[in-house]
């Protein structure tokens, strides 16, 4: 059967762009004029799924209210004349059918997936997305992994090779490379010191599960940081083999970190017909004027 459902979970704090998080959330800061958020769902949209889970927590409200109607804006936007804005945000709140459950309290990422049990149902698989990973490729992440899930009929995660001073902020997978990019799961370890890791292929922000998953998760006990931890959950379908890692072409954009946020508003602007070039030059003119080297 396809992968129909998507879970976002979207609880987290964002302590790493406070102040600016404190009264909006993270997943709504704008990489140039869309938030986070919907880079990840038009990437899920274009995978072929119109059927979103997002798992709040409080605080979050002014996500439900972006992808609604908007009758007062969009009204105004009408007496004006401005038919490519009113599209624009009625757009906006037609993009896919969204659900939303409220994880009460920050047990980790395995407890906002086990969250999700009820909205899955008896589907054999679903996706899980996460807000910080963007990923730009022709073909969607999502769309590439749905592909090697079809062919292997397993649990999908996708990976990417990091820098081996980095993988201690990862979950890092120890495997064997069954195919061009394709990995069977032997073991997986949440962020290892460099000196322990099995490998330098991290696991980033897509998965697509099983439905199988949910009583594993129930039996998890808090690990790294206090947390239920998915990672923990996907050492059992390792075990059992019935996980592949997917090394998924394109480039990916970590804006769950300052660094990360800037580059990506950067290159995505710089892509844009309407933006680019001015944006382009200006950048040049600055690194010149300044003296900047890598």
């Amino acid at each position: 059967m396809p992968v129909t459902k998507a879970v976002f979970p979207v609880a987290g704090l964002g302590t790493r762009f406070l102040p600016a998080t404190k009264a909006q959330p993270k997943e709504m800061l704008p990489l140039v004029d869309k938030p986070t958020i919907q880079y990840v769902m038009e990437e899920a949209i274009k995978s072929g799924i119109d059927d979103f889970l997002f798992v709040t927590g409080r605080g979050k409200m002014a996500l439900e209210d972006y992808f609604d109607h908007s009758a007062e804006l969009e009204y105004h936007l009408k007496e004006k004349g401005k038919t490519d804005l009113l599209a624009l945000v009625e757009n906006i709140a037609c993009m896919c059918q969204i659900h939303y459950v409220r994880q009460k309290n920050p047990l980790g990422l395995g407890h906002a997936v086990s969250c999700a049990r009820q909205h899955v149902g008896n589907d054999p698989y679903f996706a899980v997305l996460l807000g910080d990973d963007i990923i730009v490729s022709d073909i969607p992440c999502l769309a590439q992994m749905m592909v090697v899930h079809e062919r292997t009929g397993k649990a999908v995660v996708a990976v990417r090779r990091v820098p081996h001073e980095q993988v201690s902020s990862y979950g890092v997978i120890d495997g064997r490379e069954v195919g061009k990019g394709i990995w069977e799961i032997r073991d997986l370890v949440e962020k290892p010191r460099p000196e322990d890791a099995p490998s330098d292929l991290a696991v980033i922000g897509r998965y697509i599960l099983p439905s199988s998953i949910f009583p594993i998760l129930d039996t998890i006990q808090p690990g790294h940081g206090g947390e239920i931890q998915l990672t923990d959950a996907l050492r059992h379908l390792a075990r059992d083999g019935q996980i592949i890692g997917y090394e998924f072409e394109g480039t990916r954009y970590d804006v769950g970190d300052p660094k990360g946020f800037l580059r990506a508003t950067i290159e995505l602007a710089l892509e844009r017909d309407d933006l680019g070039k001015d944006l382009g030059s200006y950048l040049a003119r600055l690194v010149q004027e300044r003296g900047l080297r890598p």
